[in-house]
């Protein structure tokens, strides 16, 4: 789910909000043979997590969702690939749900005060996981900071601090390495949660794909030339939604599990075979999603149990046993070089974790096919993770089914990247772009984009968090009292309801600017290229056919 789409199928809450989305066009050409290390490469990895009490977080745009605790703590993981006397090339992966315009502004001017032009917005890319489980109001937009009731400046001190240190790190640790690529399919952690959308599709355009959604990860392995494998990190499709609207703790959902459990896993075996299940699990909480009813019918009895505990008296905390003592230790610690993995989101567009389905929380039936609700209602249309109904099982699934994969893809991986770094970067105003499209019976014309605007099919939500009231996925009619509520905001006028037709405009954010821009219309388009791969960085989430197309 997430504040996410360019489809006018945007189906969640405020849309416009940037989440850097990073992807993978892979050329192999054949399996190549280790050789000499090639280029220069630097790891780093730093925490994020920020305010883990009484701040809104960010991705479901639910103002009831304030964060109360720690699930698991968030990082910022940096990966710096350098030709020696050549270009360079920084991706910085972010727990949180998507980077930020802002953020990004102070990271690169905290850098030019320390390396001058060596680091830059051409050769920086900062992108996140889509976590809808971090705290919120770091970015620059109204839209994307109304639930955390205006800008939180400790969660964008967190971001910034924590991707300059990992930045740092890996700069620090710049070393000879070489980097290696492989790929495979994960089938069971992802579906389309808009099947029906997607069947809107041309037919002969949805038979090109065996699948629909993408289901490949794509897998980039470091390894030093005197360490041996550093790290690694990957792309695959999926939300950042096994944790659901209600949770309050903060959390990297099953991306950032996933990365724990793969740099546990390397600190454990070395890069041998994947502990068992139960490693897996080990240092993961679980809860049961407050979303259906309680279903311990003993709930009294082990409330009871558990009171019936006494705590042990405990000792006086000697110097050894200081919590700032063994603080500053675990700091230093984690200020070592170690293995750095990194689980990177794609076009997840309409991609669920919650694999089971959809169902009607009243009844126990599978929603309505068209428009995701439960007697017209999407309020009761909730999505199933593996794990049903415990929320914090599906988030340790999900993971481990991206672990397994990303392990198999890391101990096989065989084809040596040995081309240049290079790498560009745009500012496109998305507004006013141009367009060429084909006309039937030959030809083309040429059609202008418009301001951004959220329709009303965007307030129903999807089924891994609905919207509220009376509104339903996929509504293209709208209807006379929500527009007269969103033209109290602004009212669109004819031009500009003529470009978004046929999605009825409910809010028109594009065009809002009191008290600053409530949308952004500028995008950035960022390319970065170690031969035979590149890494295009996209403000926005695209879904299959689009990542396709625009490949």
């Amino acid at each position: 789910m997430g504040f996410c789409h360019l489809s006018n199928l945007y189906l969640q809450r405020p849309i416009w909000f940037l989440i850097s989305l990073v992807f993978l066009l892979l050329l192999l050409n054949g399996r190549v043979v280790l050789s000499d290390p090639n280029y220069l490469i630097g790891l780093g990895s730093y925490d994020i997590t920020g305010p883990a009490a009484d701040v809104n977080m960010m991705g479901y745009a639910n103002t009831e969702q304030v964060a109360s605790g720690v699930h698991f703590r968030l990082r910022a993981r940096s990966f710096i690939v350098a030709q020696p006397q050549g270009n360079r090339v920084v991706f910085v992966n972010l727990d949180a749900c998507m980077a930020s315009q802002l953020v990004t502004i102070k990271v690169i001017e905290r850098l030019k005060a320390r390396y001058g032009d060596l680091y830059t917005e051409k050769n920086v890319a900062i992108s996140g996981i889509h976590t809808h489980a971090g705290p919120g109001g770091y970015l620059q937009y109204v839209v994307y900071i109304v639930t955390s009731l205006g800008f939180v400046r400790q969660s964008f001190d967190a971001l910034v601090d924590g991707i300059e240190k990992c930045i740092i790190q890996a700069h620090e640790n710049l070393h000879p390495g070489s980097i290696f690529v492989n790929k495979g399919e994960i089938l069971n952690a992802g579906v389309n949660r808009s099947p029906s959308a997607y069947l809107n599709n041309p037919a002969e355009e949805r038979s090109k794909y065996k699948y629909d959604v993408d289901k490949e990860m794509t897998l980039l392995k470091f390894v030093d030339a005197e360490r041996g494998p550093v790290g690694s990190f990957n792309w695959f499709a999926t939300h950042g939604t096994s944790m659901s609207r209600t949770n309050s703790l903060i959390s990297g959902d099953n991306k950032g599990a996933a990365a724990r459990f793969m740099e546990d896993w390397f600190q454990h075996s070395g890069g041998g075979n994947l502990y068992s299940d139960d490693g897996v699990a080990d240092g993961i909480p679980r809860r049961i999603s407050t979303i259906i009813p309680d279903s311990h019918d003993n709930h009294h009895k082990l409330l009871e149990l558990a009171a019936s505990f006494q705590s042990p008296p405990g000792r006086p905390a000697k110097k050894i046993l200081s919590v700032a003592r063994r603080v500053r230790g675990a700091l230093r610690q984690a200020d070592k070089p170690g293995f750095v993995s990194a689980f990177c989101q794609s076009n997840c567009g309409d991609v669920s974790p919650n694999v089971l389905g959809a169902f009607c929380i009243d009844t126990g039936l599978p929603c309505d096919f068209n428009h995701s609700t439960c007697g017209g209602k999407n309020e009761l249309c909730y999505g199933r993770g593996p794990g049903y109904p415990d929320e914090f099982e599906s988030t340790r699934i999900i993971g481990e089914r991206q672990l397994k994969k990303a392990v198999d893809l890391f101990n096989t991986a065989s084809e040596k990247l040995n081309g240049k770094v290079d790498y560009r970067h745009s500012f496109v105003d998305f507004s006013q772009l141009e367009v060429t499209l084909p006309k039937q019976g030959g030809g083309s014309e040429v059609v202008k984009t418009c301001p951004a605007a959220m329709g009303f099919a965007f307030a129903a939500g999807t089924t891994d968090g609905p919207g509220a009231f009376d509104f339903k996925q996929g509504d293209d009619k709208g209807n006379a009292f929500w527009r007269l509520v969103g033209s109290f905001l602004k009212a669109p006028g004819k031009e500009q309801v003529d470009c978004q037709h046929p999605k009825p405009i409910l809010i028109d954010t594009g065009e809002m600017k009191i008290p600053y821009d409530w949308a952004v219309s500028y995008l950035f388009v960022h390319l970065m290229l170690v031969e035979y791969g590149c890494l295009q960085k996209f403000l926005g989430k695209l879904t299959l056919l689009k990542f396709i197309i625009k490949n």
